[in-house]
């Protein structure tokens, strides 16, 4: 589905660009091209008083708050992460008007504030960027459009472990939640939109 529109009050929700999480190789795009778009998308967000929102997962020294479900997954909690691992990356940080939200799971709405601080703000729309492509930001967009927003997806702002789960999400999984853009039309539509 093409980019349509931008309401009035839509916010930039970024998904783990965190420490830790972007020094993990990915695919198709480097964590470091998802960190600078998001980094632009979210300058353009502040430049015209829209909210944005830095989602960043973490869990007590002893995973206490991980979840525990059982997994085919090798690995989960065997190890504890290092220090600084949840602290977001410096290209996104030290906006005192940006929100944090931290999370224990993979999508951003489960468990924390994150619709609540939306909702005062009169937020109808959120536009994510983030990693991982089909794990945090498809959790939260799902979640999203099931709470009611208008969702809109930054595709090269976005990316994965594995760049098949990417494209699955892109694909099959995204035109069914929102809408769709670069991290450019986005910009584009934003200034057209305040403008207006």
């Amino acid at each position: 589905m093409a980019l349509t529109t931008l309401d009035q009050n839509t916010a930039l929700v970024v998904i783990d660009l965190q420490r830790g999480i972007v020094a993990a190789p990915t695919e198709p795009h480097s964590s470091a091209d998802v960190v600078a778009r998001s980094a632009e998308l979210a300058d353009a967000f502040r430049s015209h008083g829209l909210p944005v929102v830095l989602v960043r997962v973490s869990f007590a020294p002893d995973g206490a708050d991980a979840p525990q479900g059982r997994t085919e997954a090798a690995g989960r909690g065997a190890q504890q992460p290092p220090q600084g691992w949840d602290v977001i990356v410096d290209e996104l940080a030290g906006h005192p008007e940006d929100i944090t939200v931290t999370k224990r799971n993979w999508g951003a709405f489960h468990g924390t504030d994150l619709d609540l601080q939306l909702r005062r703000r009169g937020v109808t729309q959120i536009v994510l960027t983030g990693v991982a492509t089909s794990i945090g930001v498809e959790s939260t967009a799902r979640a999203a459009y099931e709470h009611g927003y208008h969702v809109t997806l930054a595709t090269d702002a976005m990316t994965d472990l594995n760049a098949e789960a990417h494209r699955n999400s892109i694909e099959r999984i995204f035109p069914r939640l929102g809408e769709s853009g670069t991290t450019a039309e986005i910009g584009e539509l934003l200034a057209k939109t305040r403008t207006a």
